[in-house]
């Protein structure tokens, strides 16, 4: 059941070859291990994708793909799961990640008023920075965890109830 959920999900990999953003990789996208979806790329691509979710960058897509080809997952599932934090989702999430982050540095959350000057991000990331930075990576590894075994417990659960399932036949 995972693996046609999946696959019904995710993009062709000639799809992706073709980005433009992608094209910074070259030939190790030919890759089949890439483009292969088993238990372990699926979920080694949700650890890595979920992780990548909190990363505060505006290039998380690139470094998402990189973690993946790198560890050899699923490329296009890892990808994809990076829109988890979408233009909606970001501030709840980043949110979260500064209150985790000032309770474990056992600092009181600061009011936040926004201000569109460079001095007024500088000074924030001086007061909010280490929090947030601490939240957004405690988040991450909890999330890319969570999804991995997640994802391993699933997959183990399907494929034991496909068995059962054959055996009444």
């Amino acid at each position: 059941m995972p693996k046609k959920f999946i696959k019904r999900l995710i993009p062709d990999h000639d799809v992706i070859k073709r980005q433009k953003a992608l094209k910074v990789f070259g030939n190790v996208l030919y890759n089949p291990n890439l483009w292969c979806l088993n238990r372990r790329s699926a979920a080694g691509a949700f650890a890595i994708g979920l992780f990548m979710a909190f990363v505060p960058l505006p290039s998380q897509m690139i470094m998402s793909a990189g973690l993946a080809i790198a560890c050899g997952v699923n490329l296009p599932l890892s990808v994809a799961l990076v829109w988890v934090s979408n233009p909606i989702t970001m501030p709840v999430m980043f949110y979260f990640a500064y209150k985790v982050g000032a309770y474990l540095l056992h600092t009181p959350p600061q009011p936040f008023h926004f201000e569109l000057s460079w001095d007024f991000i500088m000074q924030q990331m001086h007061t909010i920075g280490p929090p947030f930075v601490l939240g957004c990576i405690v988040c991450g590894i909890i999330s890319g965890l969570i999804g991995y075994f997640g994802i391993k417990g699933l997959w183990r659960y399907s494929v034991v109830r496909s068995w059962q399932k054959r055996q009444l036949r």
